[in-house]
């Protein structure tokens, strides 16, 4: 068997009741690990496009596309895992209970993380609470996550699935 690692996958398919049910279906029948899927409309209302990624060894994963390719909703498969894409994941971090100088704090996160190339910005600011809107790659949501929960004592934190697009140019990842 050979490395397990996630790899991403796009597919465009007719959006219709049920397709998500059926793409979803196929991973939890199969028992595959899917970390990941995110689903929207294209630039034609009746095309969907999700962004799956799945953990999953070099067989397997030609497993999936294989049979992804077989269903009758499925109008595209593409493999992003070794393509240069621009890719962001959705994160919202509520952090309550907090000092005036504790929001200082996150006010300086936001920094560093938006200095870095992230988009991160406080949305809601209550007297004792703060709303944190961060649209960062995985990894980078995943540091943001770990800070807050090391920083502040109670957090809620939402996390959406990650959309991906291919680069026009070939320095991207």
């Amino acid at each position: 068997m050979g490395k397990i690692k996630n790899r991403w996958i796009a597919l465009y398919v007719e959006n219709e009741v049920g397709v998500l049910a059926k793409v979803s279906g196929l991973f939890s029948a199969k028992s595959y690990n899917l970390q990941s899927l995110t689903v929207g409309t294209t630039e034609h209302e009746d095309i969907s496009r999700m962004t799956i990624c799945v953990s999953s060894d070099d067989i397997t994963f030609e497993q999936i596309k294989k049979q992804l390719n077989t269903m009758v909703e499925v109008i595209k498969v593409m493999d992003l895992t070794d393509v240069p894409i621009h890719m962001k994941e959705i994160l919202f971090a509520k952090i309550k209970d907090i000092t005036p100088e504790e929001q200082t704090k996150v006010f300086h996160i936001i920094e560093v993380f938006a200095a870095s190339g992230g988009h991160i910005r406080a949305i809601d600011i209550g007297e004792k609470d703060m709303i944190l809107e961060s649209a960062l790659t995985e990894r980078r949501n995943n540091e943001l996550a770990a800070l807050l929960r090391k920083t502040f004592k109670r957090i809620d934190i939402v996390r959406g699935g990650a959309v991906a697009i291919e680069a026009i140019s070939t320095s991207c990842r």
